[in-house]
């Protein structure tokens, strides 16, 4: 209940959060195609305007997000003593090293992601292992909804072992929205929508 209980907190909270940052950097990516502003930003609901402006559809395959991945990761991680690989195959997959007790523990985080009617995101988590030792997954997920500080648009979901990525509430500075269409790990095929705004007087 001490520094293992501290390393371990540590750990999936560093893992949550990359686990966020690339499902939001693949976002991040199309906004920078289309001379966007890199820095994603999240609006509390004082302005909850429709989406019914400009869209366009974009598809991407495991490849090309494995490389974005790997470049997000780089950048996010570049202040930090842990590192991670995270890749996607028939199942996602984020795998890293840490330190426990000066030793080098390796962990394994298996998830499958799944895209919402309303075009949020939902990530079921199938296992979680570090070294050779299993973990039961609800038992994580309560010790990280309690320890956890996450933006508003996350809901961490003990019961039923889920983190939903609400998009719809999620808002980049420039004010464009994205929806996820398809995550299809399977067939190679993710795909979402940008929705691009058009300018109001009142933007600041």
């Amino acid at each position: 209940m001490t520094e293992i209980e501290n390393k371990k907190t540590n750990i999936w909270k560093t893992a949550f959060l990359v686990l966020l940052g690339i499902l939001v950097g693949c976002a991040v990516f199309l906004f920078i195609q289309l001379g966007g502003d890199r820095e994603e930003e999240y609006h509390s609901s004082q302005s909850t305007e429709e989406i019914t402006d400009a869209s366009f559809s974009v598809q991407l395959e495991k490849e090309q997000v494995n490389n974005l991945i790997s470049y997000y990761l780089n950048d996010f991680l570049k202040d930090s003593g842990v590192k991670y690989k995270f890749y996607l195959e028939d199942q996602a997959l984020l795998n890293g090293t840490f330190d426990l007790l000066g030793y080098d523990m390796q962990f394994y985080l298996y998830f499958d992601p799944f895209v919402m009617e309303n075009g949020d995101i939902k990530l079921k988590a199938k296992e979680l292992s570090i070294g050779k030792l299993p973990l039961p997954v609800s038992q994580v997920m309560k010790f990280a909804k309690k320890k956890f500080d996450v933006p508003n648009w996350v809901e961490i979901d003990t019961e039923n072992e889920t983190v939903v990525l609400h998009l719809s509430d999620f808002q980049m500075k420039n004010n464009m929205k994205i929806k996820a269409e398809k995550i299809n790990l399977i067939d190679d095929d993710i795909r979402f929508d940008v929705y691009i705004p058009t300018a109001t007087e009142e933007d600041e």
